[in-house]
Order: C-alpha cells, then sequence, then structure tokens
C-alpha cells in the first residue's frame, strides 16, 4: 500500500469514527426512576406502575427499546426512602417519579437537578417543594 492510500484510509476512518460512536450514543435508553413508599408488591401500587408504563407506551417509550424503567419500594421506611432516592439518583435518570409524600422530600434532599414528577395530588407550594405557581395572567 503506498504512503497516499495509507493516508486517505486512516483519515477517512477517522472522520467516520465519531458519527458512529454518536449514533450509538442516540440509541441509548433513558431511565426513568420510580421510588413508591409502598411494600413491594403492594396490588396498588402493582397496578398504577402498570398505567404508567402503559401511559408511557402510548407516548411512543418502550421498556427496553427507548426506555428503562428503575423502581424502588421503600416498604413504608423512611430510612429505605433516603437510601432508595440516594441510590436512584446516583443512576442520573432523565427523571424521578415520587409517590408519596415521604418519598418526595427525600428524593429533594438527593438532586435539586433532576427533574421531579409528583404523581398524587399533594399542595407542594405548602410543603415547599416547588415555587407557588405563576399565575398565567401575570
Amino acid at each position: 500500500m503506498r504512503r497516499r492510500e495509507f493516508i486517505s484510509l486512516v483519515g477517512g476512518a477517522t472522520t467516520a469514527w465519531p458519527l458512529a460512536s454518536r449514533a450509538q450514543q442516540a440509541a441509548r435508553l433513558r431511565q426513568v426512576a420510580i421510588l413508591r413508599s409502598e411494600v413491594a408488591g403492594d396490588p396498588e401500587g402493582l397496578r398504577n406502575s402498570a398505567a404508567l408504563v402503559q401511559g408511557l407506551q402510548a407516548l411512543g417509550w418502550t421498556q427496553g427499546r427507548n426506555v428503562r424503567i428503575e423502581q424502588r419500594w421503600a416498604g413504608g421506611s423512611v430510612d429505605a426512602m433516603k437510601a432508595l432516592a440516594k441510590e436512584l439518583v446516583a443512576l442520573e435518570p432523565a427523571v424521578i417519579v415520587v409517590i408519596s409524600t415521604p418519598v418526595t422530600a427525600a428524593v429533594m434532599q438527593e438532586t435539586r437537578t433532576i427533574p421531579i414528577i409528583f404523581v398524587q395530588k399533594l399542595r407542594s407550594s405548602r410543603l415547599r417543594f416547588s415555587e407557588k405557581p405563576r399565575d398565567p395572567r401575570e
């Protein structure tokens, strides 16, 4: 192989290499973390989790294809909620879904950068989990 051919081959390979690595990164799974306060296997918790998965599928997010769901059950223990919140934050998910007020508090102690979704009816401004909603007329 002549020198120019070799340089062209190496140059072409190094140009294509970043494109291939970007394509692999685009295919990575997004993580959704769920932290529940209930005991693992709680029937209502299982129904709610199944509904969340179905809702994600309806929006085009399929477990194992483009999303990975990491779910933890704290069994009603505040200490477990804190430990599991720390564990889930370390996974750096795209979002954390929280199910109860104590779970929300545990997750908020661990992160202020990962979006947290409250899946319950609570007055978060009164609990200082979020700022008071702004009036859209302002």
